[in-house]
């Protein structure tokens, strides 16, 4: 299935140099892959740098209604390049208050490459196959969705060499499973595999293998996509929102929210094609204005 996602337009441009491939398998969705299998799919700064660039590319251009992040090889990601904790990095210096400041700034932007598939106008469905490991961990638990391959598992690994994880899987992670289990896995650094992922929410399907994995996540990204963009952008606005805002606060923003996303051109397409049992025809968002 992998190489069948890949059979559709393939992104130009400086996307051909990022640690990734990027295509669109199907109108309206983006599937980008990890192509480092013999790397493990390990991270980097740089790495992070060009997801953030890749994703917000997709985003600002307004035509991507559902992403899938997918791997190649046996694992998703090991998670971060453990050269790069080795390697002497300016950012990793924390001798001094001016290199403590510049730190949390260096960190922030990190955090930042995380927090746009969060951001996104459009829902991100990540698909698991092996390890999730660490900063891949932050990187699935800031996804809409997660699905797993039956030999997949999930770990904390930061706590293993003596930090603490920091893109955001700690505070992510117990608004997505039991807080006590959040806990656990942040303490010991265990591996959850792939049936307990299901059983505590982690993933919400379990599937055979890495081309059963992927066949159900294309499936599944149509199926979205298919949907008006403008109504799932609204659900996705509104689902973060929840999460962090009490329900009062909540629904006074789906006042805001609705109003904004009112369109009865839009709710006639689809309930004629709802009740022909045809797909509607939706046009794109609109694309981000550009500063200058």
């Amino acid at each position: 299935m992998a190489g069948a996602a890949r059979q559709g337009r393939r992104y130009a441009g400086p996307m051909d140099t990022a640690p990734f491939d990027l295509s669109e398998p199907r109108p309206g969705v983006a599937w980008l892959q990890f192509n480092r299998p013999e790397q493990m799919n390990t991270l980097t700064p740089a790495f992070f740098e060009r997801l953030r660039d890749g994703v917000q590319a997709l985003d600002d251009a307004g035509r991507t209604r559902v992403l899938v992040i997918a791997s190649s090889g046996r694992h998703f990601s090991a998670g971060m390049d453990l050269a790069v904790f080795d390697g002497g990095l300016p950012m990793l210096q924390a001798a001094s208050a001016r290199d403590r400041l510049a730190f949390q700034r260096g960190l922030r932007r990190l955090m930042h490459c995380v927090d746009v598939l969060e951001a996104a106008r459009f829902p991100v469905v990540c698909a698991v196959q092996g390890g999730c490991i660490g900063g891949a961990l932050d990187i699935a638990a800031a996804c809409d969705i997660r699905l797993a391959s039956a030999d997949a598992f999930f770990t904390v690994q930061e706590i293993h060499i003596g930090m603490a994880a920091d893109l955001g899987v700690l505070q992510r992670l117990p608004k997505i499973v039991p807080p006590g289990v959040a806990r656990e896995m942040a303490y010991t650094g265990d591996r959850v595999h792939a049936e307990r992922a299901l059983r505590i929410g982690l993933v919400n399907a379990v599937l055979a293998d890495a081309e059963a994995l992927h066949a159900h996540a294309l499936e599944l990204a149509a199926r979205i996509a298919a949907k008006s963009p403008l109504a799932v952008a609204g659900s996705k606005l509104a689902l973060n929102h929840a999460v962090d805002h009490p329900t009062a606060e909540s629904l006074q923003q789906m006042t805001l929210l609705q109003s904004a996303i009112w369109d009865l051109g839009e709710m006639h397409a689809a309930i004629a094609a709802w009740k022909a049992k045809r797909d509607a025809v939706f046009a794109p968002l609109a694309p981000a204005p550009k500063a200058d």
